[in-house]
């Protein structure tokens, strides 16, 4: 088959770009009807194709997703530029970055001075690139290396190397860039489609010294990560956020210098959501001797556990693990963080989960019962954690489940002072709690209760008088409530302005319509009961 000479030779299987949009050839040739030279593309999103390669009945080629394929001329198409040209084109002369002439003039290129020696067709010799430590070539179609023994000359210094969203297909043409910097310890491949090779420890040369690594958006899967593993010799960060991890395997021999891992945005839970599938996965990196950050954040987790100790032990996974992120997830148990207590070296949590703040009906208090659980806690959500509040959280946990020490055999005389082991196993550091500032007094338990039931639920109706289509509406509201957070619930339920509704309510016991006037009051001040009726209008 005679190719069009705007088609590489190798165009099956090379990345391309068409306007905003990257896929990769999967054909090129005629097709039925029509003349001329295609290109077969299987787009990395698939809204932008229109079959899986099938065109009146002849399968030309293979999509992973049915309508991710389409044809396209090969003009359309953009195969990508070699490295040094985008880099030349990005920071030097072509980029116009203040290049004023090549008389031999000193001129400035980004803001830093350069050297051009010699008549106007010298070299050009760049010291720009001899002290430049980062180099970004972000999205500038990348997609092979010409003059390969040039990169060491050009930027040898670079430490830090963002190859992001380009037309890479293979580790190998990576490597053929990155084993001509000696030192680089940051690299950034995310959204590049990277095919495996078959002897990854024959390129831990070109990464030798790399200490971050990010691959983001690149649909690799768990034991793709270890397969490549070998090739990162001396790896610290690895960022693997955004791909199509699901299933772990423990890593043997391979990332063990590990000290950060991000697995967000993940599909740990798997594609049923099955509620302990993540957590089950998370044993298999819970031995990795040096890590210290674990973001996990929306990966579909609803709780974690480390079940080779007691409620009151210290696990041995996650040895040295400082730092934990599990927010935007669907945990709603006060369990998983009994189980966080556990980790011996637990400094730093990013925890919020509304589905928690929903049970507790306040996010501050969440943030005191999380604190008052986890003994070693100094960062909370990014916000440090005093000693005032410590204290302060632990004496209203200890004041808040005093009711529920006394049932469960607790006792105000040491000798006699005996929870069963439900309450242990629900408040571990009760007892602990206890130790540091003794037992609660009656007169707290009395005023914590009083306190529980004045914040009792409210089985309210919602009806709006001037709407007859709109349906009624049972809802269940604290009567600490304020107006102005109900109000803030109605326009989000009716989708209208909130300084525009107007509220009444009728109480069960007379028929009479009563104005709710004040914002800043709760539902409580306006001896809302439950069975009223709110008047909602706008």
């Amino acid at each position: 088959m005679t190719q069009s000479d705007s088609v590489p030779c190798d165009a099956v299987g090379r990345r391309i770009a068409c306007r905003d949009e990257y896929g990769t050839v999967r054909f090129v040739g005629k097709v039925a009807s029509t003349s001329g030279i295609w290109l077969g593309v299987e787009w990395d999103n698939p809204e932008r194709g229109k079959h899986n390669g099938t065109h009146e009945g002849v399968q030309y080629f293979q999509c992973s997703h049915p309508t991710g394929g389409s044809f396209i001329r090969p003009q359309k198409a953009n195969f990508g530029v070699d490295f040094l040209s985008a880099v030349k084109d990005r920071y030097g002369p072509e980029g116009n970055q203040g290049i004023q002439d090549c008389q031999g003039n000193p001129v400035h290129w980004c803001k830093k001075p350069i050297e051009l020696l010699g008549n106007p067709g010298a070299e050009i010799k760049q010291r720009w690139f001899e002290t430049s430590l980062i180099v970004s070539v972000v999205d500038c179609k990348v997609s092979q290396v010409v003059d390969e023994d040039e990169i060491s000359s050009i930027c040898p210094n670079v430490i830090e190397l963002n190859l992001a969203k380009n037309l890479f297909v293979s580790w190998d043409q990576v490597a053929q860039i990155t084993r001509h910097l000696r030192k680089l310890e940051h690299l950034d491949l995310s959204q590049n489609k990277l095919m495996l090779i078959s002897n990854p420890v024959s390129l831990s040369d070109a990464f030798a010294n790399l200490k971050s690594l990010a691959i983001q958006y690149n649909g690799l899967t768990w034991a793709q990560v270890l397969e490549c593993a070998p090739m990162w010799p001396v790896l610290e960060r690895a960022h693997l956020s955004s791909n199509t991890i699901s299933v772990l395997e423990r890593p043997v021999g391979v990332l063990q210098n590990l000290t950060l891992l991000d697995l967000s945005s993940n599909p740990l839970a798997g594609a049923d959501q099955n509620p302990l599938a993540g957590a089950d996965q998370l044993v298999h990196i819970a031995y990795l001797p040096r890590l210290e950050q674990l973001i996990l954040s929306n990966t579909g987790l609803t709780s974690l556990y480390f079940d080779d100790v007691q409620p009151d032990g210290k696990t041995a996974m996650f040895p040295k693990l400082k730092s934990l992120a599990i927010d935007k997830n669907r945990i709603a148990e006060f369990s998983t963080v009994n189980e966080l207590n556990k980790l011996q070296s637990l400094e730093q949590l990013k925890f919020s989960d509304y589905a928690m703040v929903e049970l507790e009906k306040n996010s501050k208090t969440v943030r005191q019962l999380i604190i008052a659980k986890l003994e070693g806690l100094k960062v909370l959500n990014r916000t440090e954690i005093s000693a005032d509040e410590r204290k302060g959280a632990e004496l209203d946990y200890r004041k808040k489940y005093g009711m529920d020490w006394l049932k469960a055999g607790g006792n105000q005389n040491p000798e006699k002072n005996r929870p069963n082991k439900e309450f242990c196993a629900e408040h571990p550091r009760y007892q602990v709690l206890i130790e540091k500032y003794g037992p609660p007094e009656n007169e707290e338990m009395e005023q914590q209760k009083l306190f529980a039931l004045k914040d009792q639920l409210l089985a309210l109706t919602i009806r709006c008088p001037d709407k007859p289509d709109q349906k009624l509406l049972e809802k269940k509201l604290p009567d600490s409530m304020t107006i102005q957070k109900v109000k803030g619930l109605l326009h989000r339920l009716f989708k209208v302005p909130s300084a525009e509704i107007k509220l009444t309510y009728i109480t069960s016991k007379m028929d009479m319509e009563i104005d709710i006037n004040n914002d800043l009051q709760p539902l409580s001040y306006y001896s809302i009961e439950s069975g009223d009726c709110i008047l909602v209008r706008w």
